[in-house]
């Protein structure tokens, strides 16, 4: 993750969590099925906490949510819903650096939401998290349509294919491209 692509800004972060995008991309939808309670996910660029606060919620107090940005401000601002929802004690709140997530332990389930176009080393960032899946994790990558066309995505498919990780399925998902992962070979 060498070279830092465009990311989304923080001052606009109020556009990634609104009433209307929760009617359009109901979290407890899109990942309810695969978040279960008392196990430890993964939102990779969390943003505002659109996913995690979500998903704190669905793992209910035995399990956690390690939310991971690499901007502060939008940590912050996560932090600070999670508090006034009393969810916080479910979350960490991981700083990630552009070339390293430094996920800190194995998790059950990783989303990565309209965040992937945006990482320059597909490669390495698609393998840490392969090497954070547990042996039966699942890791949803979902992508916007209207940004990510679907020869890139494909391109996507077959990074995420060459460090171990095998498709199960393709969820349909508004106004994007989405694919379901499990640990598999190299």
């Amino acid at each position: 993750m060498s070279n830092q692509t465009d990311i989304c800004p923080y001052q606009i972060a109020w556009t990634l969590d609104n009433w209307a995008r929760r009617l359009i991309q109901n979290p407890y939808k899109i990942v309810g099925e695969y978040v279960k309670e008392g196990q430890t996910v993964l939102d990779l660029g969390c943003g505002p906490g659109f996913f995690s606060l979500a998903m704190a919620k669905m793992v209910g107090e035995k399990g956690k949510v390690i939310s991971v940005d690499i901007q502060e401000e939008m940590l912050r601002t996560l932090k600070s819903k999670s508090e006034r929802m009393g969810l916080k004690s479910r979350i960490i709140f991981h700083k990630a650096e552009p070339e390293k997530l430094g996920i800190p332990e194995m998790v059950d389930f990783a989303l990565a939401f309209y965040m992937v176009h945006e990482v320059p080393d597909k490669r390495s960032f698609l393998g840490e998290v392969a090497s954070h899946l547990k042996p039966d994790g699942r890791f949803l990558i979902v992508e916007p349509k209207f940004h990510v066309s679907k020869s890139e995505f494909e391109n996507t498919l077959g990074v995420a294919r060459s460090v171990g990780l095998a498709q199960i399925s393709e969820p349909k998902i508004s106004f994007s491209r989405a694919v379901l992962l499990k640990p598999g070979s190299r």
